[in-house]
């Protein structure tokens, strides 16, 4: 195989990045403010400042981001938040949407 043939190869392949999701905290009527702070700030490592602004996006415009991941980590945080949502009485929910 000569040098050329090699790097033809290597020009015709195309490196595909994982598509990323966007993880949602949605808005409801029960679920406590500090709650959901605590979720922030436990599940999706955001700090007290982030934490509330979130929240207030979360109150005010029915959903607010908590971030971007690939798949498999996006379907865990949903999981964690339903999970801990649960244990602690509250309907709050998440969700994943493609970027």
């Amino acid at each position: 195989m000569s040098n050329n043939t090699h790097y033809e190869l290597i020009d015709e392949v195309k490196i595909k990045h994982p598509k990323k999701y966007q993880v949602y905290i949605l808005n409801d009527d029960y679920t406590s403010m500090e709650f959901v702070i605590e979720i922030l700030m436990n599940v999706f490592y955001k700090n007290h400042t982030e934490a509330q602004k979130i929240m207030q996006e979360v109150h005010k415009k029915e959903k607010g981001l908590c971030g971007v991941y690939t798949h498999e980590i996006a379907e865990t945080k949903v999981m964690q938040v339903g999970k801990k949502a649960a244990q602690n009485g509250f309907p709050l929910k998440a969700l994943m949407e493609e970027e």
